[in-house]
């Protein structure tokens, strides 16, 4: 067996290649997708070059291999045509599993991420691939500058009202995307992953306390003020309307559910919020 991981210099990439390796995986049938090949040049596997924009590139990457891990692209609104490209790509190469990090109920949520993640697994579907679906929910990460800005302010101001968060850590994600990219079995699941334990922004603010020492105070701000407030701190109006949108996904509850399916799948219960969050501050 031979894996390909795409933005294997990313943070999760780096993270499922590492998790790969310590579960038996042998590095030389591990190949790191990289569009700067020398980023890559301390993982300890070989590395192509793979760039989403350069077909070429990804055609010469999957030569000799039957494992995808398409490890979701970073530039909101040019995903769909990055992934298509891997997607056709693995199409025509005739691989035998095919991994993609999606969104929590990408097909059916109005989180304002899930649609291109919605037409990636379309296009996944349409190719024929087989394939295997994880909706990764939020990265507890996601929450280092939030961390780092409350230390300062002892605020933690946002959208979200009493929503909850079923976040977990990279590592987590990156252990169930190695499970299921080594074992046989698991093609044509769509799981949705999430942390054990699904938090409010309240537990998120005792969090940072617990982490800072210091009293931080979760402050609920609806969507118009948190959008000025934005625009206020540098954003243009675009990206305000963004985040503020994404925290109105979390109050609505698009991240909140959690089954244990990931616990189950990494053998292990997933990293608790303190924790994670202990790892960026």
């Amino acid at each position: 067996m031979t894996i390909l991981v795409t933005g294997a210099t990313g943070n999760l990439g780096r993270l499922i290649i590492a998790s790969l390796i310590e579960r038996g995986a042998d590095p030389q049938s591990i190949v790191a997708g990289a569009r700067d090949v020398a980023k890559a040049a301390d993982l300890g596997v070989p590395v192509v070059r793979l760039d989403y924009t350069d077909p070429a590139s990804i055609t010469a990457a999957l030569d000799g291999v039957d494992t995808v891990v398409l490890v979701s692209g970073s530039e909101v609104g040019q995903r769909v045509a990055q992934h298509r490209a891997v997607i056709d790509a693995a199409k025509e190469a005739g691989v035998t599993k095919f991994v993609y990090t999606s969104a929590p109920k990408a097909t059916t949520s109005d989180l304002v991420l899930a649609p291109e993640h919605k037409a990636t697994e379309e296009l996944i579907a349409a190719a024929g691939l087989p394939a295997v679906i994880l909706r990764n929910n939020w990265y507890t990460e996601n929450y280092a500058a939030d961390l780092a800005r409350a230390a300062e302010t002892g605020v933690l101001a946002a959208g979200t009202g009493e929503g909850r968060v079923a976040s977990a850590s990279r590592r987590d994600f990156a252990d169930a995307a190695a499970v299921v990219a080594l074992e046989d079995g698991h093609v044509g699941e769509v799981y949705e992953l999430g942390g054990d334990v699904a938090w409010t922004y309240g537990d998120l603010a005792a969090a940072f306390s617990e982490i800072t020492g210091r009293d931080v105070a979760y402050v609920p701000i609806a969507f118009d003020d948190q959008v000025a407030a934005l625009r206020e701190a540098g954003l243009d109006e675009g990206t305000a309307g963004f985040v503020a949108a994404l925290d109105a996904g979390i109050r609505d509850g698009a991240l909140a559910d959690s089954d244990g399916t990931l616990s189950r799948l990494i053998g292990r219960p997933t990293t608790p919020l303190v924790e994670g969050l202990r790892a960026v501050a």
